[in-house]
């Protein structure tokens, strides 16, 4: 076993949080447009229905008016607004990264991305197989996230080498968590991977 035996078994609610409304302050990954931004509640609006609508300022002031479905990613601010807009510039910065940075920052290569993977498909480990992005720092590194570490390994789940090994599992529109994937899947991702554009970089993973 290349990681530590975690304490207790994983499970895919202990990571993306699922609340119907996100308080003033929260900092949010959203899409609009087809485009993918980080921002801070400023304001919102709660429906009858349950739903609800949020006033988003970007890291350059921008506005933007969103429904809750929009929502990508959450992270609580702190109550500290200094604090707040620390990690606010930090969760921007990481926004920013580029896939390279994330797995640089995060000291996860694509091998250990794999072996991330093998330890999801184990019984033993993980709920439903579900890895999310706090357990994937938990079990590469043996510490709990921080909430930029976090966001980090989110982005990281998202990129095209990842999706070779998980899937994403989808609560309501949302993704909660990525699903390893059976081994056959996760045989031909890597072959359909290895022959895309996007494998220039990753050239030792395609030779294993």
């Amino acid at each position: 076993n290349a990681f530590h035996t975690p304490s207790s078994i994983y499970s895919k609610n202990d990571d993306i949080p699922q609340q119907q409304a996100f308080a003033d302050g929260t900092i949010l990954e959203f899409s609009e447009k087809s485009r993918v931004h980080v921002g801070r509640i400023i304001s919102s609006e709660h429906k009858s229905n349950g739903g609800a609508r949020y006033e988003i300022m970007d890291h350059d002031g921008k506005k933007f008016s969103i429904a809750d479905k929009a929502v990508s990613y959450s992270v609580s601010a702190p109550n500290n607004e200094p604090a707040a807009v620390r990690l606010f510039d930090a969760i921007y910065s990481a926004h920013e990264e580029s896939e390279f940075e994330l797995r640089t920052d995060l000291a996860i290569s694509p091998e250990i991305l794999e072996l991330a993977w093998e330890e999801a498909a184990s019984d033993l480990t993980f709920e439903d197989h579900v890895l999310t992005p706090k357990a994937l720092i938990d079990l590469v590194h043996s510490k709990a996230a921080s909430a930029v570490d976090a966001y980090k390994a989110w982005r990281l789940l998202k990129t095209d080498i990842a999706h070779v090994f998980f899937k994403e599992l989808k609560e309501k529109g949302r993704v909660v968590g990525f699903k390893a994937k059976p081994l056959k899947a996760v045989e031909a991702a890597k072959t359909t991977f290895c022959r895309s554009e996007h494998a220039g970089d990753d050239l030792d993973f395609c030779l294993v």
